[in-house]
């Protein structure tokens, strides 16, 4: 990552906890309208901004002196250009008395989205190892209040007796959200506390005794053989391995799949010698479903659902290396409607949007799954055709071929309908089309599609709705 790119999403990360730490009312003013959170005492997902800012000023409102949120590790992650995601883990101190707090590990998921010229908070989730809040709570004051005295009552008179030390640990370990575990060298599962069966439905009983690779589907099981193995190097190389994180796939009895973020360490007799190893299990299929819509936005044109300008790029450079190998041509065309703007201008930029869907449709039927359609952004395409002949002139004839299939079908008449129960609107509209051929790394990227786009800009001087070839290739249309 770019180093005043890492620094713009820690200047907005630092901003964010200098106001949460701070009982700052102000942050309430940079939630987006389109938001989404999880609070930490609880596990709804909230999707109302004003529910989102009930809750923080409720937060406020019960802690009202600043806290300290002490940093454990931060990670950033720079999705695209306008969505970056931060996530961080503490220790949080409160003002009053007792440390309820800091000495468990809370995890931070923030998600900022630039709209306009403000960067925005998307999402924001937190997820804390304890109790749900009572009513008209946000952190469970009262509720780690009397599990605090609960416990200094039970260390107080049973601190003598080896039973009583590992009731007090069942007592902390077995009512918290997350999964601990142990396993002996062999990965044969010994212990796992009660979390698992509310996480997965299995009962400790369907699990201790089994090999830990039950867990995970077969993709997960991979996963875990490579970092046993790399872990394997690394020591046998001299550097010691503590604590692994890694993220796979769960299998529940129903049947479903989930995401778990395993933390593992391995435990070693006096010799240091491998004897078992133990670990939390924490459940991050929301986190992945979220990861996974970013992902979407940050590839994909959210109106016609086609790959946009970033992705399409990719598949050009990938395209290119493997006409490099294969030593077949491949050929991008760049489209842009004829007839786009009068359309805008008369009906709204709704019933515009329809005939984007509807061109965008339009070119996915008439490509190959191979091959890439892209939204450039306003009313421009782009088509990417691979694997064509080894020939040029072949290929060439391949993609005018294409161009003209596309031209043709964009050509027909579109009916748009902006309500189920309006009126559809009849409208014409053609395409004027560039097309350049390209083999392997001959040319840089930038060169292909600015060919593309000269051949384009050609057929719309020489009348519009037809197809032109870059320079060097044959005209068709």
């Amino acid at each position: 990552m770019h180093p005043d790119r890492q620094r713009k999403i820690r200047e907005l990360f630092d901003e964010y906890i200098e106001m949460y730490a701070g009982r700052d009312d102000r942050l309430t003013a940079r939630f987006s309208q389109n938001f989404s959170g999880y609070p930490g005492s609880g596990s709804r997902l909230i999707k109302d901004r004003e529910e989102w800012v009930r809750i923080t000023r409720q937060d406020f409102a019960q802690v009202p002196g600043g806290i300290r949120m002490e940093l454990l590790d931060l990670q950033l992650q720079d999705l695209c250009d306008d969505v970056v995601v931060v996530t961080a883990f503490f220790h949080i101190h409160l003002p009053s008395d007792g440390d309820y707090f800091s000495t468990q590990v809370v995890r931070l998921t923030l998600v900022f989205r630039r709209e306009g010229d403000a960067w925005m908070i998307a999402h924001c989730s937190y997820s804390v190892p304890y109790q749900s809040a009572r009513d008209g709570e946000v952190f469970p004051l009262h509720s780690l209040q009397e599990q605090n005295s609960a416990l200094q009552a039970l260390v107080a008179e049973r601190t003598q007796a080896l039973h009583d030390s590992q009731a007090l640990y069942r007592l902390l370990t077995e009512d918290a959200q997350d999964v601990l575990w142990r396993t002996d060298a062999r990965l044969v599962i010994t212990y796992i506390s009660p979390a698992d069966e509310r996480l997965r439905g299995f009962r400790a009983d369907e699990v201790v005794g089994h090999h830990v690779f039950d867990m995970f589907n077969d993709e997960g099981v991979a996963v875990v053989k490579a970092m046993i193995a790399r872990r394997a190097q690394d020591e046998a190389s001299g550097t010691p391995v503590g604590f692994l994180n890694f993220e796979v796939q769960h299998r529940c009895k129903d049947g479903r799949l989930i995401w778990g973020e395993v933390m593992s360490k391995p435990d070693r007799d006096a010799q240091g010698e491998i004897i078992g190893y133990h670990g939390i299990t924490r459940e991050i299929t929301e986190r992945k479903r979220l990861e996974e819509q970013v992902r979407q936005l940050a590839f994909n044109d959210p109106l016609t659902r086609l790959a946009n300008r970033r992705l399409m790029l990719e598949h050009l450079d990938q395209a290119m290396s493997a006409s490099k190998r294969s030593h077949r041509h491949g050929a991008l065309l760049f489209l842009d409607l004829d007839n786009f703007k009068p359309l805008n201008d008369q009906h709204g930029h709704g019933v515009g949007d329809l005939l984007l869907i509807e061109v965008a449709e339009r070119l996915k039927a008439c490509v190959r799954e191979a091959d890439t359609v892209a939204r450039f952004g306003g009313d421009e395409f782009v088509v990417l055709l691979c694997e064509l002949g080894t020939q040029h002139d072949e290929a060439t004839a391949q993609a005018a071929a294409v161009a003209e299939k596309i031209r043709t079908r964009l050509a027909e008449p579109y009916g748009l309908q902006a309500a189920p129960s309006a009126p559809a609107i009849g409208h014409q509209c053609t395409a004027s089309i560039g097309v350049a051929v390209f083999h392997g790394r001959d040319e840089s990227q930038d060169s292909v599609i600015d060919r593309a786009d000269a051949a384009m800009y050609q057929a719309k001087e020489e009348g519009r709705n037809r197809v032109r070839f870059a320079p060097g290739a044959a005209d068709a249309g």
